[in-house]
């Protein structure tokens, strides 16, 4: 019962905003597959696994996803749920653990 929850906690979320980007997760490797495959792949922007892009509703971008679909993991979300591959690392990446609050230098600051 918990993911029926989850899932019609999504619905909503989908009636609030539409969904107008494929949200495309590289989950399994292409290194036994043809050319094909593999360019098509590279057509998405997609170079290593578990490599998340973002691509707009389109029916060049549903065909490209058809022909890798074993591959891949595609999500409809909203425009405001794209993020950039900038951002992306930005989330990934974890805090500094620690704040600076000063030199050992003090006032030396570079001026130019």
């Amino acid at each position: 019962s918990r993911s029926f929850a989850t899932a019609a906690q999504k619905q909503v979320a989908s009636k609030s905003e539409p969904n107008t980007h494929f949200k495309i997760t590289l989950r399994r490797s292409a290194i036994a597959l043809g050319e094909r495959k593999k360019e098509t792949l590279v057509a998405l922007g997609l170079h290593r696994r578990m490599q998340t892009v973002y691509h707009v509703h389109s029916p060049e971008a549903a065909g490209k996803i058809l022909k890798v679909k074993e591959l891949v993991e595609v999500e409809n979300v909203p425009a405001k749920a794209v993020r950039s591959q900038s951002e992306q690392r930005k989330e990934r990446k974890a805090s500094r653990g620690y704040q600076v609050q000063g030199t050992k230098l003090g006032g030396l600051a570079w001026e130019t």
